[in-house]
């Protein structure tokens, strides 16, 4: 059964490929109307002796629904000496949950955390189709913000579940990947592309970050194609921090709906790790 429904979601996915080829965009570009919540893009800057990082442009808008909110971006300065964790956060796609959104969360040694959500870069009036999101109709973003922005948006007013994951990565390892993730925010800004359901979102771009760091890390494996599936072959690997089965791990995972009722907590990422 599961085989059957990956190979039509594979075939349907590449069929819409092909027909939407003739209307795909020509190049990626920087440059379009976007959407109020996704025109400005993230940079960030080291100082001299790579011991503090600006984040120029990290998001936390004001949501009074999913689609009616007030754009805030507001540039903040992280002593990288405070740099302790790296969170995998999943979030699956109601309607089908074979697929889902991950995003990075880095954590810091005074309680700050700093959300990385990989994202097509809509225009106005677009939304996300996974299917035309297959022939270049999309470019890819770096969303970098604020957990009440990246977490809250999805649990508080999309009314979806969020996974929260801490893992097993050392300090070493969380810096290297900070550093890298940057690196690639950093690329984005200034040499456009474009998002692809299959080969560039948001899963394939965090194995690659991870890969590319530690060859061979995350192997193949349909779990990546299918990112609703992302948390169990994180756990099999053995990156995830937890001595619990794994469907204790997901249910000690769920942050729904804690986010929830710490929505309007000014300690909202501390208190949605109470749990």
């Amino acid at each position: 059964m599961f085989r059957r429904r990956l190979k039509h979601l594979s075939l349907t996915l590449l069929l819409c490929a092909a027909s939407a080829g003739g209307c795909a965009k020509v190049r990626p570009s920087n440059n379009r109307d976007w959407s109020p919540d996704q025109a400005v893009l993230a940079t960030a800057e080291y100082s001299k002796d790579d011991r503090h990082v600006t984040i120029r442009n990290v998001r936390f808008c004001n949501y009074r629904t999913s689609d009616d909110y007030d754009v805030r971006h507001e540039d903040r300065t992280y002593d990288l000496a405070d740099l302790r964790t790296v969170d995998f956060i999943r979030c699956p796609f109601p309607e089908m949950p074979e697929l889902a959104h991950t995003m990075l969360s880095f954590g810091f040694a005074d309680r700050d955390y700093l959300g990385v959500s990989v994202e097509i870069r809509k225009e106005k009036g677009e939304t996300y189709n996974p299917l035309l999101a297959t022939a270049n109709q999309f470019e890819i973003m770096y969303v970098v913000g604020d957990e009440r922005d990246l977490i809250g948006l999805r649990t508080n007013y999309r009314l979806n579940d969020v996974y929260l994951y801490p893992t097993n990565a050392t300090s070493t390892d969380v810096r290297r990947l900070f550093d890298h993730v940057m690196a690639r925010v950093n690329k984005l800004a200034k040499k456009p592309e474009f998002y692809n359901t299959l080969t560039n979102n948001c899963t394939t771009n965090i194995v690659a970050h991870v890969n590319q760091l530690t060859p061979n890390r995350i192997p193949y494996d349909y779990r990546v194609l299918l990112p609703g599936y992302s948390d169990r072959l994180a756990y099999d690997l053995g990156l995830l921090k937890s001595r619990l089965s794994f469907e204790e791990t997901r249910q000690a995972a769920r942050v729904t709906d804690v986010a929830y009722q710490a929505r309007e907590a000014p300690d909202f990422s501390t208190a949605i790790r109470r749990r």
